[in-house]
């Protein structure tokens, strides 16, 4: 029987994963990674040697056929994204559908940990016992309808951002948001250099408009209902 490991990884910190992880990690036969060179440097800093395939957003029905092929012919196999829990903004979510319809005797098991999402309400300060995660918003199609569904939302909303993107989000959340409602925006979580900012959405994006030096990194993005 196949055990197929869904585990998190850390978002930015390498310390940040749990003991059963790396267990897994190194017992995996072969670890599916969204880009093997990122998956390599943790494996590299936690000594684990399993062998690494890719699969990502554009690999297809090659690579969902290929990850079929590996759970026929290994007993343990590991599926990673590049940082937190895979499905979550990420292809992943795609391949254990797949495996769930096309190999149910593969017993499925999720390895819980880190996850930009629940790291950055943690420290917000702001109302999460409910709550309505966008993952990253489209470039073009749907996105106004997205910022009028945020302006009206009662629940808190939590998106991710690109630094190409941080400034033009925050000037539309400017005009379709009420000038009460608090935003937080969190920059490089885990990481070295993290920040947190938070007021009016005015004031927030006033604020890396004046620190241009500050709109790099990954970000969470996060209006308060």
């Amino acid at each position: 029987m196949t055990t197929f490991s869904i585990v998190a990884t850390p978002i930015g910190n390498m310390q940040d994963i749990t003991l059963r992880a790396l267990e897994v990690l190194h017992r995996a036969e072969v670890i599916i990674a969204e880009d093997t060179r990122v998956t390599g440097k943790l494996l590299k800093h936690h000594g684990i040697e399993s062998a690494l395939i890719s699969y990502h957003a554009r690999s297809g029905e090659q690579g969902i056929q290929k990850i079929l092929e590996v759970l026929r012919t290994h007993r343990y196999v590991a599926l990673v994204t590049d940082a937190g829990t895979p499905g979550i903004s990420d292809p992943g979510s795609v391949v254990v559908d797949r495996v769930r319809v096309e190999m149910p005797e593969v017993v499925i098991e999720g390895i819980p940990g880190a996850s930009a999402v629940t790291t950055a309400l943690s420290i917000a300060g702001v109302p999460s016992s409910e709550f309505l995660f966008l993952g990253f918003l489209p470039h073009k199609k749907g996105r106004e309808t997205l910022f009028k569904e945020i302006a009206s939302s009662k629940r808190t909303v939590v998106l991710y951002e690109s630094p190409h993107r941080i400034l033009k989000t925050l000037a539309s959340l400017e005009e379709h948001l009420d000038t009460e409602r608090k935003v937080v925006v969190m920059r490089e979580l885990t990481k070295l250099y993290e920040d947190v900012i938070r007021g009016s959405v005015a004031a927030v994006r006033k604020h890396f408009e004046e620190h241009t030096d500050q709109v790099r990194g990954e970000f969470v993005l996060i209006i308060s209902s």
